[in-house]
């Protein structure tokens, strides 16, 4: 297959309705985030109130199921035009990783990714509630009045290949010092990777972010880039950073939702920039 392939080639009939197109966007507008569709976590009250979560908190979702919540939406914009981040994007990615090699995501993450980098406390569970072995625990406000909740359990199906898996921030560290080291991919597919197109959407966390195919480019205050990709789900965040040579990773993980004003954000953020920036090394 080819990243220039349509979405449409792969899973005819899925991305159609209220202005959707398959045959216009291409899987590299879903991995860079300019296919223009709409982001289905936005009408999925299952993530992001509290009465949705704990209705469906335990519910299983097909992939079928969370593209169809796109569907009843026209698109943001016409593909290419613009960047703007869509987890539909990656439920699609996923569900063509499935039609290609006959294997779920999930199996293909495990096969060519966490086994050969040994992340042993790496998983993408399918519908398991629970999270296995000490972990923290999260806990949210959805930002609406009242205290906020335990949110650990969770099935993640609701997520799927856009955020459905269980790690530790050292895992999260091998995993980018062997991509960005070119222990994981062959230069070319590297390169891919880090042919970036602007983000101004990230701006308000991220001044001059651009993104690549599933990954980040942040300038850093010392000058130079670094290379990210974050994650949310209600009652934890994930941040990270890693030089543009692999050899330098940090990652940080909180629980809670963050400052309604993106402060807390914005110290992570500072945090890594000054980790990378601490010996001068980019």
């Amino acid at each position: 297959m080819s990243l220039d392939d349509s979405v449409e080639r792969w899973l005819p009939g899925v991305v159609s309705g209220n202005g959707n197109d398959g045959g216009a966007v291409t899987v590299r507008q879903l991995l860079n985030h300019t296919s223009g569709l709409f982001n289905y976590t936005a009408d999925f009250p299952a993530i992001t109130s509290r009465e949705g979560f704990e209705a469906d908190r335990y519910t299983t979702w097909t992939d079928e199921q969370l593209v169809e919540i796109a569907m009843r939406h026209a698109p943001d914009f016409a593909p290419g035009a613009k960047w703007a981040y869509s987890n539909t994007n990656y439920i699609l990615a996923g569900m063509i990783i499935e039609k290609v090699t006959g294997r779920s995501w999930q199996q293909e993450v495990t096969r060519r990714i966490v086994r050969p980098l040994g992340l042993r406390d790496t998983l993408t569970p399918d519908a398991q509630s629970r999270i296995p072995g000490p972990h923290l625990r999260g806990y949210s406000g959805f930002g609406e009045p009242g205290p906020a909740i335990d949110v650990t359990d969770f099935n993640p199906t609701a997520a799927g290949a856009a955020g459905a898996m269980i790690s530790t921030t050292g895992d999260v560290s091998r995993f980018f010092a062997a991509l960005l080291g070119g222990r994981l991919l062959h230069p070319a597919q590297l390169a891919e990777m880090k042919t970036t197109v602007r983000a101004a959407e990230l701006d308000p966390v991220w001044p001059g972010a651009r993104y690549g195919l599933g990954l980040m480019e942040i300038p850093l205050s010392c000058g130079g880039v670094y290379y990210s990709h974050g994650g949310d789900l209600a009652g934890y965040t994930t941040r990270d950073g890693v030089s543009a040579d692999g050899r330098r990773v940090v990652a940080v993980e909180a629980t809670g939702d963050g400052a309604p004003d993106l402060s807390t954000e914005k110290a992570q953020n500072k945090l890594i920039d000054q980790e990378l920036c601490a010996d001068g090394k980019r």
